[in-house]
């Protein structure tokens, strides 16, 4: 059996790379998806496709309406979600994918500091375990296949 894994959470470091660099030491039959990590071209895919926008309300509809089409069906397709929050950056988009695969009864890890306990309470009540690493993730991965 082999899971594939949507990575949910912010794109401006590489804690995804960490986390599938950790689960290919560790032999786990995973393959990973994501959002678009490349800010730039997931910012520009509406013009990319449509070709220029009247103005930046328009150019950040176009490129949301393809960004989600894709993270719609790539979490459709996932066996579960990982959702990381970390401390540096709002989080809607993490909190938007958790949410969803959540009501689509996805299994869902969310990872999350403990500074941020509080504020993610009610979604972290939601999910099927809430850890504070990426390696706490991974072990939970890791007892599904003992």
């Amino acid at each position: 059996m082999k899971l594939t894994v949507y990575l949910a959470g912010q794109i401006h470091d590489d804690w995804r790379k960490d986390l599938e660099k950790k689960a290919e030491e560790k032999g786990l039959p995973v393959q990973f998806v994501s959002p678009q990590t490349n800010h730039d071209r997931s910012d520009s895919i509406g013009e990319d496709i449509l070709g220029e926008q009247p103005g930046n309300i328009y150019r950040d509809d176009t490129a949301s309406s393809i960004n989600n089409l894709r993270t719609k069906i790539l979490l459709n397709k996932s066996d579960l979600v990982i959702a990381l929050f970390g401390e540096k950056y709002k989080q809607w988009n993490t909190a938007m994918d958790a949410a969803t695969a959540i009501n689509q009864d996805i299994p869902t890890i969310l990872i999350r500091p403990e500074s941020l306990h509080h504020p993610l309470k009610e979604l972290s009540n939601k999910a099927n375990v809430t850890v504070e690493t990426i390696d706490q993730a991974l072990e939970v991965i890791e007892y599904i296949f003992e």
